[in-house]
């Protein structure tokens, strides 16, 4: 299997300089790794982001993340791995990922609070950024078609 065509962010080299940027300023707001891995790999299984989903797999297990952590993601509400920041964070990936499935607020403010017991400010904003930057990478990796097996960073 291949992708239709070269990445985007690849083609347009100015849009790789302003994901690096953005890559570098979530990697300034203390977010742990892992979560960040967790929170992509959640919204990229929402997504059916293949590539996403095993890069994010990838990363975990690289990082020595237990493979009952990793396998669980999908089904984190009936699993016992998880934190409560964790499992706000992985909410927060859920709400934002998946807009267009409610006609309510997307992140409503009993999330918010629970979230930002958890994080501060700039932590907050990192993860913010993080599943943004997720949903744009699936987004544009459903698109061309990549593949998984291919991974980054």
């Amino acid at each position: 299997m291949q992708a239709r065509m070269t990445n985007p962010a690849y083609v347009l080299p100015n849009a790789m300089k302003g994901i690096g940027a953005l890559s570098q300023a979530i990697g300034e707001g203390g977010l742990s790794q892992e979560l960040a891995e967790l929170v992509g790999l959640r919204a990229s299984q929402i997504n059916g982001c293949g590539a996403c989903v095993y890069g994010h797999v990838h990363n975990l297990r690289k990082a020595g993340v237990s493979e009952e952590r990793i396998d669980s993601v999908a089904a984190w509400r009936h699993a016992p791995y998880y934190s409560d920041a964790e499992r706000a964070a992985l909410t927060l990936a859920e709400r934002m990922t998946r807009l267009a499935d409610r006609s309510d607020e997307s992140v409503p403010d009993a999330l918010w609070d629970e979230v930002a017991d958890h994080f501060d400010e700039k932590e907050l904003s990192a993860l913010i950024l993080t599943i943004s930057l997720t949903n744009m990478f699936n987004r544009i990796n459903t698109t061309i078609g990549e593949p998984a097996g291919t991974t980054w960073g």
